[in-house]
C-alpha cells in the first residue's frame, strides 16, 4: 500500500507542477510589465514600477482604496502604470496570523497538501476561505523541520484585488513581509482569460485518463488480433500436417492405395501424351499422307487427312504398339481436286509405360 500511495503522490505532484508551469508560461506571454503595490501604515499604498519611473517622472505614486476604487491625486498616471500589468501586492504583517508548523523532514515533498490540510487547525478559517502561505522549511532536529504559516481571511484580501483588477491590472500576487525571512506569498490570481491551475490540472488528469484508456484499448485489440492470428496459424499448420501425412500414406500404401499422390501417379501413366502421339504418327504415316485434323479425346485418337492408300494406313497403325482397334469412323472419299483419298480414322491409344509399383 505504501508503494501505491507513493506512486499516487508522485503523479499528483507531477500534475501540479506541469499545471503550474503551463499557467506560468501563459502568464509570461500575457503580462508585459510588473508593478509593486506596498501597503503603508496609514492605510495607503505605494505603487512603483519595478525599477522604472512612473509616467509622471516620479519613482512612485501613492494611492488609497475607497469603496473598492483606487483614489489618487494623479489618476491618469496610476491608470497608465496599472493597465495591463502584473501587480505584486505586499500587505502589512498585521493583517495576518502567523503559526509555526513542525513536520517530519520527508513531508517537504508533500508540503502544499500538508499545510492545506492543517489550515483549519492552525487558523479560524478553512483552506477555501483563507489566503495563506508559508516560509521555507528550517531544520528543527533530527528528521524534523519547521515552517511558519501566514494566513488571513480571503474576504480581507479580495476587495484589494478587485480594486486593482478594476483599474486594469491583468494579474495579482499577494504576499506579506516577515521580519526575519523572505516575503510569504499567500495568493495568486491568474491573468484574466488564462486558465487557473485547478482547471489546467483537471484537463491534464482527463488527458492522462484518456491516454490510459486508449492504451488499454490498443493492448486489448492487439491481444484479440494476436489470438486470432495464432488460431489461424494453428489451423494452417494442422492442414499442412494432414496433407503431408496423406502424401506419406500414399507413398507407403502400395498399389491399392487411393491417396492423392497415387491417383496423380496413376493418371500420369494412364493418360496419353500428345507429344508422344504426334511423334509416333510422324514415324508411322508415309510421306504421301497429309494430316489435316488430329484429335485426342481421352484414350481415343481421331485422324483426318489425305493419302494415296487409305486401307494401308489401318494396317500401319495397328502394327504400332501404341495404338489398337484402328478403324474408319467415316467413309473414305475422293474429290477431283484432292491429290488422294480423304480418310477418317480412329484408334485406341495404349499407355506408353506400365504403372510402377
Amino acid at each position: 500500500m505504501n508503494g501505491l500511495g507513493d506512486i499516487k503522490a508522485f503523479v499528483a505532484r507531477w500534475i501540479d507542477t506541469v499545471a503550474a508551469g503551463i499557467v506560468g508560461l501563459l502568464t509570461s506571454f500575457r503580462t508585459r510589465k510588473s508593478v509593486q503595490v506596498t501597503e503603508e501604515d496609514n492605510s495607503t499604498f505605494v505603487i512603483s514600477a519595478a525599477g522604472r519611473d512612473t509616467p509622471s517622472g516620479r519613482p512612485f505614486e501613492r494611492v488609497r482604496v475607497v469603496d473598492g476604487q483606487i483614489v489618487s491625486t494623479n489618476p491618469a498616471n496610476v491608470e497608465a502604470m496599472l493597465r495591463g500589468s502584473h501587480a505584486e501586492l505586499e500587505l502589512k504583517a498585521s493583517r495576518f496570523l502567523f503559526r509555526p508548523l513542525e513536520l517530519p523532514q520527508r513531508a517537504t515533498e508533500f508540503l502544499d497538501g500538508v499545510v492545506r490540510a492543517q489550515i483549519d487547525r492552525l487558523t479560524p478559517w478553512n483552506a477555501s476561505d483563507a489566503a495563506f502561505g508559508w516560509t521555507a522549511p528550517t531544520a528543527a532536529g533530527t528528521d524534523r523541520m519547521v515552517v511558519t504559516v501566514a494566513a488571513t481571511a480571503r474576504t480581507l484580501v479580495q476587495p484589494l484585488i478587485d480594486a486593482l483588477t478594476g483599474a486594469g491590472v491583468e494579474s495579482v500576487s499577494v504576499s506579506t513581509a516577515t521580519p526575519n525571512a523572505a516575503p510569504i506569498r499567500v495568493f495568486d490570481q491568474s491573468p484574466r482569460g488564462v486558465l487557473d491551475v485547478s482547471k489546467v490540472r483537471g484537463v491534464l488528469v482527463a488527458l492522462l485518463l484518456a491516454a490510459g484508456l486508449l492504451a488499454g484499448g490498443s493492448l486489448s485489440a492487439a491481444a484479440v488480433y494476436g489470438f486470432k492470428l495464432n488460431g489461424e496459424q494453428d489451423e494452417l499448420t494442422r492442414r499442412i500436417s494432414e496433407r503431408r501425412a496423406a502424401l506419406r500414406a500414399g507413398r507407403e500404401g502400395g498399389k491399392q492405395s487411393a491417396s492423392p499422390l497415387r491417383t496423380l501417379e496413376r493418371r500420369k501413366y494412364q493418360t496419353a501424351s500428345s507429344v508422344i502421339v504426334l511423334d509416333v504418327l510422324s514415324q508411322i504415316l508415309p510421306d504421301h499422307t497429309y494430316v489435316t485434323e488430329l484429335r485426342i479425346e481421352g484414350d481415343k485418337l481421331r485422324v483426318i487427312g489425305v493419302t494415296r492408300d487409305a486401307p494401308a494406313l489401318i494396317r500401319l497403325i495397328e502394327q504400332s504398339p501404341h495404338f489398337t482397334r484402328a478403324t474408319f469412323f467415316a467413309p473414305t472419299t475422293r474429290a477431283p481436286s484432292d491429290p488422294g483419298e480423304r480418310f477418317h480414322i480412329e484408334a485406341q491409344i495404349e499407355p506408353v509405360f506400365a504403372l510402377r509399383s
